[in-house]
């Protein structure tokens, strides 16, 4: 295969991941702002969401020092000269689909078209003010609806392999940042919350951080037990049965790279396999004991230096 058609297919699914992931971050933040706190904690959650996708300084230049849900949502979602904005996302993928068009199945193609096209009309008719909530859902059904029509249409060949390798790189990214900046930011509002205010605190926090990942019916099912940090942390990061969890992404990156590479032993291989092994070897409370926040920081510099030597051996070299 070319491999500028591998860079089309892997970034056409690393931008719809990344559409997905934006829109679950993006939800959680507006469900959990409706509730009963102060709007210094509001506040909080919409900054930290900006540091996730490292857009603080993008969004200060444009809004100045002021943050509020308005302006954040309207930033993140609609904001064409924001590169990860829902709206961008969606537009990229779809760029890169259109320049792979003989490579993908037609359903392929028409899935990312319409969704483009279907997403545009929304926000110029007014659904994503109207709903915020169910716009999201939107978002999220689409890049679903896009991997099951790549799985259900396409030969599993080195496209297909590459589909499913931008995926779960672009998707252990993203975990990683939710689970960095929410843990850090629920546990420094601890102190101002006590006695039975705090664990409908924890409850209702914690839970949202599980539905933005499609976990807390994963979790009850796990643990069956009420929802505690470490627990969470360890679903997010440890269990290769969660679909988003670090390990299950990594697991997921070692088996597609094994099928579009012809050199086992390269440094790509090498690289995904020493973190894919120590994650795999970890337990929760070594990691909890060392600091969340550096384990987590770690992770996204290899994750981030995988994603170039991915670039290198398989694509064409170029910075997004």
């Amino acid at each position: 295969m070319l491999s500028r058609t591998a860079d089309h297919l892997f970034w056409m699914s690393r931008y719809t991941e990344r559409a997905e992931n934006t829109a679950r971050l993006l939800d959680v933040n507006y469900q959990t702002s409706l509730l009963p706190q102060s709007t210094a904690d509001v506040q909080t959650g919409w900054r930290g969401l900006l540091s996730i996708s490292e857009l603080k300084p993008a969004y200060a230049a444009k809004y100045g020092e002021s943050i509020t849900a308005q302006d954040v949502m309207d930033f993140m979602v609609r904001d064409e000269k924001n590169p990860s904005s829902i709206v961008s996302c969606l537009r990229n993928a779809r760029e890169n689909a259109r320049a792979v068009r003989g490579t993908l199945t037609t359903e392929v193609w028409e899935t990312q078209n319409q969704t483009y096209l279907e997403v545009i009309r929304m926000l110029r008719h007014g659904d994503f003010e109207r709903d915020p909530g169910k716009f999201f859902e939107w978002v999220k059904f689409r890049s679903h609806l896009s991997r099951g029509v790549t799985a259900g249409t396409m030969l599993q060949d080195e496209a297909f392999h590459f589909l499913r390798l931008g995926t779960f790189l672009e998707r252990a990214d993203n975990t990683a940042r939710l689970v960095d900046v929410k843990f850090h930011a629920i546990q420094s509002d601890f102190p101002s919350v006590a006695g039975e205010e705090e664990q409908e605190h924890d409850f209702y926090h914690w839970s949202a951080i599980l539905r933005s990942v499609s976990a807390f019916e994963v979790y009850r099912k796990v643990y069956r037990d009420v929802i505690k940090p470490e627990r969470v942390a360890e679903l997010l990061i440890l269990r290769p049965d969660m679909p988003r969890s670090l390990l299950g992404c990594l697991n997921e990156v070692i088996m597609n790279l094994s099928m579009v590479t012809s050199d086992p032993q390269s440094e790509t291989q090498r690289r995904a396999g020493k973190l894919r092994s120590d994650l795999q070897y970890a337990r929760i409370d070594e990691i909890l004991s060392a600091g969340l926040h550096a384990f987590l920081m770690q992770f996204l510099d290899r994750v981030n230096e995988l994603g170039a030597h991915i670039s290198r051996e398989f694509l064409v070299p170029v910075t997004r």
